[in-house]
Protein backbone atom coordinates (compact mmCIF):
# COMPACT_ATOMS: atom_id res chain seq x y z
CA UNK A 1 0.00 0.00 0.00
CA UNK A 2 1.64 3.54 -0.82
CA UNK A 3 1.90 6.65 0.78
CA UNK A 4 -1.86 7.89 -1.09
CA UNK A 5 -3.45 4.81 -0.44
CA UNK A 6 -2.50 4.98 3.28
CA UNK A 7 -3.63 8.95 4.00
CA UNK A 8 -7.01 7.88 2.01
CA UNK A 9 -7.79 4.65 4.38
CA UNK A 10 -7.15 6.92 7.45
CA UNK A 11 -9.13 9.71 6.02
CA UNK A 12 -11.52 7.49 5.24
CA UNK A 13 -11.47 5.57 8.50
CA UNK A 14 -11.66 8.90 10.42
CA UNK A 15 -14.84 9.97 8.56
CA UNK A 16 -16.42 6.73 10.14
CA UNK A 17 -15.15 7.55 13.77
CA UNK A 18 -16.36 10.83 13.46
CA UNK A 19 -19.80 9.36 12.05
CA UNK A 20 -20.00 6.67 14.77
CA UNK A 21 -19.29 9.64 17.90
CA UNK A 22 -22.34 12.03 16.26
CA UNK A 23 -24.17 8.50 16.54
CA UNK A 24 -23.46 8.33 20.43
CA UNK A 25 -24.19 11.74 20.79
CA UNK A 26 -27.79 11.29 19.92
CA UNK A 27 -28.00 7.75 22.28
CA UNK A 28 -29.92 8.23 25.28
CA UNK A 29 -28.74 6.72 28.40
CA UNK A 30 -30.16 6.54 32.32
CA UNK A 31 -29.67 5.30 35.78
CA UNK A 32 -31.50 5.29 38.81
CA UNK A 33 -30.36 4.13 42.51
CA UNK A 34 -32.07 3.93 46.01
CA UNK A 35 -35.41 2.93 44.48
CA UNK A 36 -35.79 5.37 41.94
CA UNK A 37 -34.92 7.95 44.58
CA UNK A 38 -31.99 9.56 42.10
CA UNK A 39 -32.36 9.66 38.28
CA UNK A 40 -29.77 10.57 35.76
CA UNK A 41 -29.98 10.88 32.10
CA UNK A 42 -27.07 11.45 29.90
CA UNK A 43 -25.61 10.39 26.29
CA UNK A 44 -23.55 7.79 25.29
CA UNK A 45 -21.11 9.85 24.16
CA UNK A 46 -20.21 10.70 27.90
CA UNK A 47 -22.68 13.83 28.67
CA UNK A 48 -24.94 14.01 31.94
CA UNK A 49 -28.54 15.80 30.62
CA UNK A 50 -30.35 15.13 33.46
CA UNK A 51 -30.74 14.83 36.86
CA UNK A 52 -33.82 14.01 38.93
CA UNK A 53 -34.46 13.51 42.39
CA UNK A 54 -37.19 12.26 44.77
CA UNK A 55 -37.00 15.66 46.90
CA UNK A 56 -39.84 14.25 49.06
CA UNK A 57 -37.93 11.47 50.40
CA UNK A 58 -35.28 13.66 51.24
CA UNK A 59 -38.20 15.98 53.06
CA UNK A 60 -37.84 18.76 50.33
CA UNK A 61 -40.64 20.85 48.50
CA UNK A 62 -40.53 21.34 44.93
CA UNK A 63 -38.60 24.62 44.30
CA UNK A 64 -35.69 23.10 46.79
CA UNK A 65 -35.84 19.91 44.80
CA UNK A 66 -35.43 21.93 41.73
CA UNK A 67 -32.78 23.75 42.79
CA UNK A 68 -31.05 20.66 44.36
CA UNK A 69 -31.17 18.60 40.74
CA UNK A 70 -29.86 22.03 39.46
CA UNK A 71 -26.99 22.31 41.26
CA UNK A 72 -25.84 18.96 41.01
CA UNK A 73 -25.93 18.92 37.04
CA UNK A 74 -23.74 22.04 37.03
CA UNK A 75 -21.33 20.51 38.95
CA UNK A 76 -21.17 17.26 37.25
CA UNK A 77 -21.20 19.36 34.10
CA UNK A 78 -18.23 22.04 35.08
CA UNK A 79 -16.44 18.58 36.59
CA UNK A 80 -16.33 16.83 33.26
CA UNK A 81 -15.55 20.07 31.28
CA UNK A 82 -12.38 20.47 33.37
CA UNK A 83 -11.46 16.63 33.26
CA UNK A 84 -11.77 17.56 29.15
CA UNK A 85 -9.25 20.11 29.57
CA UNK A 86 -6.37 18.34 31.95
CA UNK A 87 -6.63 15.36 29.12
CA UNK A 88 -6.53 18.20 26.16
CA UNK A 89 -3.40 19.68 27.58
CA UNK A 90 -1.36 16.52 28.96
CA UNK A 91 -2.38 14.37 25.73
CA UNK A 92 -1.85 17.73 23.70
CA UNK A 93 1.60 17.93 25.02
CA UNK A 94 2.49 14.64 23.77
CA UNK A 95 1.10 14.55 20.74
CA UNK A 96 2.54 18.53 19.80
CA UNK A 97 -0.85 19.46 19.44
CA UNK A 98 -1.71 17.29 16.44
CA UNK A 99 -5.86 16.41 16.42
CA UNK A 100 -5.78 12.67 16.93
CA UNK A 101 -8.74 10.57 14.96
CA UNK A 102 -11.46 9.49 17.40
CA UNK A 103 -10.94 12.54 19.78
CA UNK A 104 -13.13 15.46 18.20
CA UNK A 105 -12.59 18.86 20.18
CA UNK A 106 -8.80 17.27 21.46
CA UNK A 107 -5.76 19.03 21.51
Amino acid sequence: MNMQQMMKQAQKMQRQLAEAQDQLAEVEVSASTGGGMVKVTGTADGQITSIKIDGAALGLDEDDTEMLEDSVLAAITETLSRAQEVTNQRLGALTGGMGMPGMPGMF
